[in-house]
């Protein structure tokens, strides 16, 4: 990201950093099951005969001790009977016709599908068996303006297990925290256009990591589901909280509308021509082997799409169920957004289960809330390699004066090196493998070009491969004169440099650029 900034900070008043869009799912994680609910109903001495009776009773009393609480407040409650109606424009709508300011604004009902369970009949066996289905219930959206988290809502199953979902946004966070610090700022939708002090918000934003996610989310779960506690008084059921799905966004505002639309097309048209499935990877913190780029352990889809959205031109990159993308928001920010929704397809560094006695290790990223700090760093740095592969895209200098240096001998630690072909094949094969998306990370070494430029590697005798890793030794030198990597410290690894990325980004337009589309340019 600093890269791209820099590059553009003429044109640039400042970026900012954090949670956009997250939702939270509270599970009673006892009786989530059929194990656990046939546990439950053991031990309250409830007969699988009489569950049906039970769970209406207990359904009954949630539904309507929730909605006693938007009688008291003397707000309106609704039922939806279309999926096609925007519940959030809708619960927007009601607190702008009565000037809600704060406070709970509506409850909405809808009936949606869920995850609950039954009772069938087993005629084999003839018994009843628990089973879990895949169900429609109604859910009961509270819409509220928290005093924390501004506006916001909140759903609750009303059949068991009583799963319970809380959406926060992050920016709608901020504008309350910098309400409270009387920070001035231009909000525009869902980003900010000018902020009065940019340093200043950004500290605010990063409090948000910080908080005590349990206790506000407990607070929350009190306010939509009263009879929660005396429902199960003699068998306490306390809410696991986890994040279902985050989205971590960097806003860079731009000084006008005019110099975003100016650089846009061209940040669009790289994303979508020059990033492939392995820069992708790198983006989402993905392994990749140098051989063949997409490791050998991965299964699924790398998909990479363009659509015109009401806000404007989004692309998106796809691993699975988690992306990132980039869009212009409101003429004049450049968003690029990371959205988590599996978390085992990263690693973080802790403790196994958080053991004090273990030590600490590469362990896959966990959904509860306990993890969500680390979610935000890595979201942060995907973020951050995205921005940074964008950085070396150039509106003003043409090809010829970025490739002439590089048609010149140079003069490096007193030695002479000939000039870089880059329509040659050797040279040209030499710079697409260093280029490659696995080694943005980790940087590569000899070996790494040598089984992608000279592709005998498995051929080769003892003498013949430490002949051509010689030869692979004078590339790199060669390379490193003319400044297109640079070695990593203590290490016998090797990264593109700035130079070397911004070249490499130019020669992939002139290739990929058909003969007609030059002529009508030059005219």
């Amino acid at each position: 990201m600093k890269a791209f900034i820099e590059k553009y900070q003429s044109a640039i008043k400042g970026a900012i950093s954090g949670f956009d869009r997250v939702l939270f799912r509270g599970t009673l994680r006892r009786i989530s099951s059929v194990h656990g609910l046939s546990t439950y109903l053991s031990y309250t001495g409830i007969l699988l005969k009489d569950f049906k009776t039970w769970a209406n009773d207990t359904t009954q009393r949630i539904r309507r001790e929730s909605e006693a609480v938007a009688q008291v407040a003397g707000r309106p409650v609704c039922y939806l009977n279309s999926s096609g109606i925007d519940k959030e424009d809708y619960a927007r709508g009601i607190a702008q016709r009565d000037g809600i300011k704060d406070g709970l604004v509506c409850l909405l009902t809808a009936v949606e599908p869920c995850m609950s369970f039954d009772i069938h009949k087993n005629r084999e066996k003839k018994k009843l068996e628990l089973v879990a289905r895949e169900r429609k219930c109604l859910w009961i959206y509270h819409y509220m303006i928290h005093p924390l988290l501004g506006f916001m809502h909140a759903r609750i199953q009303t059949w068991a297990p009583f799963t319970i979902k809380i959406c926060i946004n992050g920016r709608e966070w901020l504008s309350r925290q910098m309400d409270n610090a009387r920070l001035g700022y231009v909000r525009r939708a869902n980003c900010f256009t000018d902020l009065k002090n940019i340093a200043v918000s950004q500290q605010l934003m990063d409090t948000q990591i910080q908080t005590d996610w349990p206790k506000l989310l407990n607070s929350i779960q009190k306010t939509i589901s009263p009879a929660h506690d005396r429902l199960f008084a003699h068998y306490p059921l306390p809410y696991y909280w986890s994040a279902d799905e985050s989205e971590w966004a960097t806003d860079i505002m731009f000084k006008s509308q005019s110099q975003l639309a100016n650089l846009y097309p061209r940040l669009i048209n790289h994303g979508i021509r020059d990033f492939g499935s392995t820069d992708v990877m790198r983006f989402l913190g993905q392994a990749n082997r140098a051989s063949s780029g997409i490791h050998s352990n991965f299964k699924g889809q790398i998909v990479t799409d363009i659509k015109n959205r009401p806000e404007g031109m989004r692309i998106k990159h796809r691993i699975n169920r988690n992306h990132i993308k980039m869009y212009d928001k409101e003429g004049s920010v450049l968003r690029v957004e990371t959205t988590i929704n599996n978390t085992r397809e990263f690693k973080v560094y802790r403790r196994a289960n958080d053991d004090p006695k273990q030590k600490f290790s590469r362990q896959k990223m966990r959904k509860g809330v306990a993890d969500l700090h680390r979610r935000a760093k890595v979201s942060q740095a995907s973020n951050n390699r995205y921005l940074q592969a964008l950085s070396s895209v150039d509106l003003q200098a043409t090809v010829e004066e970025q490739l002439q240096p590089l048609c010149r001998k140079v003069v490096w630690n007193n030695k002479n090196f000939r000039a870089i072909n880059p329509w040659s094949t050797h040279d040209r094969a030499l710079l697409a493998a260093i280029n490659r998306g696995e080694f943005s990370i980790n940087g590569f070494r000899n070996r790494d070009i040598l089984g992608l430029v000279y592709h005998q590697e498995h051929d080769l005798n003892q003498l013949d491969r430490k002949r051509t890793s010689a030869r692979v030794s004078r590339n790199i030198r060669l390379l490193r004169a003319h400044g297109l990597i640079h070695k990593v410290t203590k290490s016998n690894r090797y990264v593109l440099s700035e130079k070397g990325r911004t070249i490499r980004a130019s020669l992939s337009t002139v290739n990929a650029s058909k003969i007609s589309d030059l002529y009508n340019k030059a005219a």
